[in-house]
């Protein structure tokens, strides 16, 4: 297990031990969940099910020094049972595993038929004044301005397929933001990870002709130097988004080698909320997956987003009644000879309490094997 630094043992104890011992003179915000899902993995109907549980709390602590400093702990307990655990350590090892530079997961109990997961994945102090400002600790940086495939956000990229981790992941990292006027802003950051690479990169964003516009430049993951572009804006009523990142590595600048990853999104609202989304991501270089559970639980990188060289995306949202939203989604993998296809139900049962309802099914041909995977997950969620 990886030693946790000082300089958060420090942080840790600031942010919870200072923050009560003066509570009469801050204000804090404490929210967050409790959710029980039921899923199932099958091939088909007449095969075997794999069968699990996962019940999830979190809780989300900020507090408010002064008009300056703000602070944050938040945290994630699951509590796995099920088929998937009882396949043997791999599953509770892969779940325990923390790609941060600091190790902040910890599995409490692991036992044959059940694990309990505790991690933090938000610990920072932040601090503004005038038009500077400064966030040290683990946190979430977004530079995505697109909805499915965000080839900008090098800092912490997430999957699609992963419905019920609404927060994201979060980075071991210094920001500075310097805001020259109101629809501009420059930033510097760096994060280093559990093998003590480093990503560190500039980005400016400005607005022009009614689009919000951005261009970064970096160093990712002690391995290559990335240059990005990134927009977005709206013609009419039809909102228009898009991101392109080339990844070059250190040692061939002066070849071909490198990795390009662009992607263009179009959405637009109607007058009943309902919505209709389509995004495409082209990459020469996709990445090269052995297996579709590397894929789909792997821990990828902005590097590692595109499965195909073109990849489709569209996706229909309607609420059929206040209370009741539906989606359906789909992506397109050619080089897999393969597709997702995805069904979502959300109803809200009372003013804290939403049951969902999802079904995924990818379709796919890798090493010369074809898979068909199903997977269906039902959510009861109460938050706080």
């Amino acid at each position: 297990m990886r030693k946790v630094p000082e300089i958060y043992l420090i942080l840790f104890f600031l942010i919870n031990v200072e923050a009560f011992s003066q509570e009469e003179v801050k204000r804090f915000d404490l929210n967050g969940y409790v959710s029980t899902m039921e899923s199932v993995i099958f091939d088909s109907l007449s095969g075997p099910f794999i069968v699990d549980n996962l019940l999830h709390n979190r809780i989300n602590f900020k507090g408010y020094l002064n008009r300056n400093i703000t602070f944050a702990t938040e945290l994630r307990n699951r509590l796995f049972v099920g088929d998937m655990v009882r396949t043997g350590p791999s599953y509770s090892e892969m779940t325990g595993m923390d790609p941060g530079w600091v190790d902040m997961s910890w599995n409490i109990l692991n036992e044959q038929s059940f694990f309990l997961n505790t991690t933090i994945d938000r610990l920072w102090v932040d601090f503004n004044y005038d038009k500077f400002q400064a966030r040290v600790g683990r946190q979430r940086i977004n530079w995505g301005q697109t909805l499915v495939w965000n080839p900008n956000d090098i800092f912490n990229v997430y999957s699609f397929f992963e419905f019920d981790y609404i927060e994201r992941p979060g980075s071991d990292a210094v920001r500075l933001q310097y805001y020259p006027d109101y629809s501009s802003a420059i930033e510097l950051a760096v994060k280093a990870d559990y093998d003590n690479r480093i990503t560190a990169a500039a980005l400016y964003r400005f607005n022009k002709w009614g689009y919000d516009f951005q261009l970064l430049s970096g160093y990712f993951n002690s391995e290559d130097f990335i240059a990005g572009a990134g927009w977005s804006g709206a013609f009419g009523s039809v909102s228009f988004r898009g991101e392109m990142s080339w990844f070059q590595p250190v040692g061939n600048l002066a070849d071909s080698s490198g990795t390009g990853i662009f992607t263009i999104g179009f959405d637009k609202a109607f007058r009943n909320n309902s919505m209709v989304q389509i995004q495409i991501m082209y990459s020469n270089n996709p990445a090269d997956y052995t297996s579709f559970l590397s894929f789909y639980t792997g821990s990828l990188s902005t590097k590692e987003l595109a499965f195909s060289k073109f990849t489709p995306f569209g996706l229909y949202s309607c609420p059929v009644t206040p209370l009741l939203n539906i989606s359906a989604s789909g992506m397109w993998f050619p080089d897999l000879e393969g597709y997702f296809a995805g069904l979502s139900l959300d109803f809200s049962m009372a003013e804290n309490v939403d049951f969902s309802l999802f079904w995924q099914h990818f379709r796919s041909e890798i090493n010369n094997t074809e898979s068909n995977i199903n997977l269906g997950f039902l959510r009861l969620k109460y938050s706080f």
